[in-house]
Order: structure tokens, then C-alpha cells, then sequence
């Protein structure tokens, strides 16, 4: 008996498994059930204590490794409700089980439905609800809580989003405007976790930075890692796409894009996955400008920059977007060089500051025309008024 005992127990405390020690989780899938509702007693008419109930809450600086390291098994479950006796009639309810979340975390069923999104701190919902305890109105027989199969996927939230192909200098940039520390080196895919870092300005304004790992052709499809990476962008307010002013080339038996090519293919990659992205303001910044021959190149592209419509004509036809981003500015840079990374920082405050400004004057429009309309109401109802009907 007492090695069957040990045999259940082990098997609920199940270990972490090694690969996915070190490894930044944006998905974790979860089994959940509610408590059982305690059974009445007949005799005395005493009705059950319902079953206790799943929640999520978001809290800030949770990570979905830290609900893996409270939850091994990836099980959760509420108490079940007290059974009903003569000592006590009423039995008491089962205890919740309230699982802290990452803000920005997204609570789906099985086949993807929506439950809910836990995109502020301290924001909650239910997950799996408790069963009923037992009545009259049952047979006195508490009911079986809810269970579930639900997906906790996580979408950063960040104030930017740092996009580009790999080996376009995302993390050296990172490092130099924020204290974020990514791996850098001179190789592809040195990024292979999204990472966010902090902009600090001298009064002490502060924008967040989301460094997602280099996308390549195809990620809309979810080749490479694409719907993985790509879901980060959907919250952020400003996306930073940035190129390498010498093209990029993924393998051998891919073909050489050069700097322009790369904006249409990052365009393209960007409206297959969500065209709703295209409506964000876009900074790009043209990097590796401190190399031999980057003035010569930059030269046979920067007139298509002001209007990426003119040079659509040079474009491959199967990187042609039917909707162009819009850049709001275009910065030549060298990631290593601390002057031109003041000017980045400068040009992120800037657009993220003009658009806020331009977000409030709408809603102060759109205030205005509900109070006008809600004046003119009133005042037709006003004219309908009629007095006492004479004769």
C-alpha cells in the first residue's frame, strides 16, 4: 500500500523536464479542475459546499517559468467542497487555486477559442469553475467540477519592436540603447529568445524595447520560428525594423537580397502574418554604416527610401507588398557608434510622443461629436413634447 502511495505521489510531483530548464517559454499548455461539490445529508436537509475554482491573474514580472516551477506536472486543481453533516449543515466551499500569470497572457481552449486576455497587471478570470454542492434539488449529490485543457500563450508588451533578418545587428543595437545584455556575435541567429530592455532618458523616461529573434522568408507561414516570434509585435506601439546595408543572404541555395529588397521582403513577412501591423508608425534604421563601401551603397538606394513606392520597379515580384509600411523616419547607423544611438533614442521618443498626441486629439474629436449628438437628442425630445389636446 505504502509503495502504491509513493508510486501516485512521485508521478504528481513530476520533474521539469532538462531541455526545457534555460529555455524562454511563451507557451505553456495546462490541465485544470474545478472542485467537487461536497455531498448534502438527506436526513437533515444540509446542502454540500460547492467545489473551489481556477483562476489565472496576471502580476507583473511572473514568467511562465515561474507557474512551470510552481506546477511540474502542469496540473491544477481547486479543493473540493466540504460534504454536509450534523455538526455542520451548510458545508464550507473548497478552496480556489489562483495561478499568477504574465501580463500580456492570452487564456485559450483547446482548438484556439479565446477565454480571456491578461493584458494588466492584476487583471483576472475564471479558468474552470467548481461543481455544485449537493441539495434537494440534486438528490443531494455534489456535482463534478469543470475540467479543462487550456494554452497560456504569451505576447510581450513592449513600447517597440525590433524586427529584421538575421545577422542585421538587432542585438548589438539593443545593447547600446538599453541594459538589456543579448548575445552578440558575428554569425546568424546568435538571438534565438525574444528579450526586453528598457530605454532610459535623462528625465527619467522610460520605453521598453522587445528584441525578437531574426524572422526569414516564410515566417507568416511559420517557417523557421515565424508565428512565434511574430505574435510579440502585435502589442507593441512602434516597430523598428532594421537592415544591413550589404543585404542579406540565409544559406548558399538562397538568393542575395540587398538593403531595399529586405525592407520589401520585411513588409511583405509583416502583411501576410497581420496587415493590421502596417498601421503602426516604422522607424527603419539602416545599419553597419561604419563599413568599407556602405556610402556607395546607401547611395543607389536612399531615393527610394522617402517613397518606398518608386522603387517597387526594382522589387522581385514575389517580394511586392499590396500595402507598404509607413516610415515614419530613416536613420543610416552603425550600432557600434554611441552618437548615432542618441539619435535612434531621440527618433523613438519623438514618433511614440507624436502619435500619443495624435490618439488624444481623436478622442477629444470623437468626445465632442457624442456630446453634440446627445445635445441634439435631447432637444428633439424637447419639440416632441406636447401639451393637453383642446376641443
Amino acid at each position: 500500500m505504502v509503495l502504491i502511495q509513493n508510486t501516485l505521489l512521485g508521478s504528481a510531483r513530476k520533474k521539469i523536464r532538462t531541455y526545457l530548464k534555460g529555455k524562454f517559454l511563451d507557451t505553456l499548455r495546462l490541465s485544470l479542475r474545478g472542485g467537487h461539490g461536497g455531498n448534502g445529508l438527506p436526513k437533515y436537509g444540509g446542502v454540500g459546499g460547492q467545489g473551489g475554482a481556477v483562476y489565472f491573474q496576471a502580476k507583473e514580472g511572473t514568467t511562465l517559468k515561474d507557474v512551470l516551477h510552481k506546477y511540474p506536472g502542469k496540473r491544477v486543481l481547486a479543493g473540493n467542497g466540504e460534504e454536509s453533516s450534523k455538526v455542520r449543515i451548510l458545508g464550507r466551499r473548497g478552496g480556489d487555486r489562483a495561478v499568477e500569470v504574465p501580463v500580456g497572457i492570452r487564456v485559450l481552449k483547446e482548438g484556439g477559442e479565446l477565454v480571456a486576455e491578461l493584458d494588466e497587471d492584476g487583471k483576472s478570470c475564471l479558468a474552470a469553475g467548481g461543481g455544485s454542492g449537493g441539495c434537494s434539488g440534486n438528490s443531494f449529490l455534489g456535482k463534478p467540477g469543470q475540467t479543462r485543457m487550456v494554452t497560456l500563450d504569451l505576447k510581450l508588451i513592449a513600447d517597440v519592436g525590433l524586427v529584421g533578418f538575421p545577422n542585421a545587428g538587432k542585438s548589438t543595437l539593443v545593447k547600446a540603447l538599453s541594459n538589456a545584455t543579448p548575445k552578440i556575435a558575428s554569425y546568424p541567429f546568435t538571438t534565438i529568445r525574444p528579450q526586453i530592455g528598457t530605454i532610459e532618458y535623462d528625465d527619467y523616461r522610460q520605453v521598453t524595447i522587445a528584441d525578437l529573434p531574426g524572422l526569414i522568408e516564410g515566417a507568416h507561414a511559420n517557417f523557421g520560428m515565424g508565428h512565434k516570434f511574430l505574435k510579440h509585435v502585435e502589442r507593441t506601439r512602434l516597430l523598428l525594423i532594421i537592415v544591413d546595408i550589404f543585404g542579406f543572404q540565409l544559406s548558399q541555395s538562397h538568393r542575395k537580397r540587398n538593403c531595399l529588397e529586405n525592407i520589401y521582403a520585411l513588409n511583405r513577412e509583416l502583411e501576410l502574418y497581420d496587415k493590421t501591423l502596417l498601421e503602426k508608425p516604422c522607424v527603419l534604421l539602416v545599419n553597419k554604416m561604419d563599413k568599407e563601401g556602405a556610402i556607395d551603397e546607401i547611395c543607389k538606394y536612399d531615393k527610394y527610401f522617402g517613397d518606398l513606392k518608386d522603387g517597387l520597379k526594382h522589387c522581385p515580384e514575389e517580394l511586392v507588398p499590396r500595402q507598404l509600411i509607413n516610415l515614419e523616419r530613416v536613420i543610416p547607423i552603425s550600432a557600434k557608434s554611441v552618437t548615432e544611438i542618441d539619435k535612434v533614442k531621440r527618433a523613438i521618443r519623438e514618433v511614440l510622443d507624436e502619435k500619443a498626441e495624435e490618439k488624444l486629439r481623436e478622442q477629444d474629436a470623437a468626445e465632442s461629436v457624442d456630446d453634440s449628438e446627445r445635445r441634439d437628442q435631447q432637444l428633439r425630445g424637447k419639440l416632441r413634447e406636447q401639451g393637453p389636446r383642446i376641443g
